[in-house]
């Protein structure tokens, strides 16, 4: 075709802008990450009030003090950012969690 533009091949500036942008070349190279899209917003959310907790303890509430949506803490353990920590024997369908490596890393670019 006359006058169309190839497609940027890996690793070209606009392909390395975009992830810079997701910390997504970090959760790339960690071993067992399955990276399937960036993270959204409330993901990201999720996973940077993780960073200043003891043991990267990711929260059960939002900062409005509502539950933090079951579907956002799930999809991040379906990513690799988050991981079961422990069982809540009061709430057992509470998902109690903790960042993993790409979950930093994740994290950091985000905030």
């Amino acid at each position: 075709m006359i006058g169309a533009k190839p497609m940027p091949s890996a690793g070209t500036p606009d392909t390395k802008r975009r992830s810079e942008a997701t910390g997504l070349d970090d959760a790339r190279l960690l071993p067992g990450t399955r990276l399937l899209h960036p993270p959204s917003q409330q993901q990201r959310d999720y996973l940077a009030r993780g960073l200043n907790q003891p043991g990267g303890k990711l929260p059960l509430f939002d900062e409005q003090g509502q539950r933090v949506s079951p579907r956002t803490i799930q999809a991040c353990i379906d990513q690799g950012w988050a991981a079961p920590w422990f069982n809540n024997p009061m709430k057992p369908d509470w998902l109690v969690c903790r960042l993993t490596a790409a979950g930093r890393a994740v994290a950091r670019r985000s905030g």
